[in-house]
């Protein structure tokens, strides 16, 4: 990955964050890992475990973003939520799959949550 796009990402990771928390999500872990892949945001919105995708694009529109986190994605996204939730003792938490979608072209920075943007794929 190219210089100038893990910066765009770190700058659409932390404006996502700002946002979260302006709508009181409480972040447990950025960047969480593990041997299946990884999780850009994992949170809490009131009592449901959130696990956060974000997605950042400089030329294109925030609907381009959203429609970034294609069937495969999701799938990979679900067994890793699934794998944190169980090496967490969470199984018995409710969860949701939230998109950020941040948009860095011309004019002002658009950032976009999309709540409950997609369910379970395995």
């Amino acid at each position: 990955m190219s210089r100038e796009r893990r910066e765009l990402g770190a700058l659409g990771e932390r404006m996502a964050l700002e946002e979260l928390e302006r709508l009181g999500y409480k972040i447990l872990e950025r960047n969480y890992r593990c041997a299946l892949g990884e999780i850009d945001i994992v949170a809490r919105d009131r009592k449901t475990l959130v696990f956060v995708e974000i997605k950042t694009r400089r030329s294109k529109s925030l609907a381009y973003a959203k429609e970034a986190v294609d069937a495969g994605k999701r799938r990979r996204l679900s067994k890793v939520a699934l794998a944190y939730m169980k090496a967490h003792d969470a199984c018995d938490t409710s969860g949701r799959f939230d998109v950020v979608a941040v948009n860095l072209s011309d004019g002002p920075p658009q950032v976009e949550v999309v709540v409950d943007a997609f369910e379970l794929a395995y």
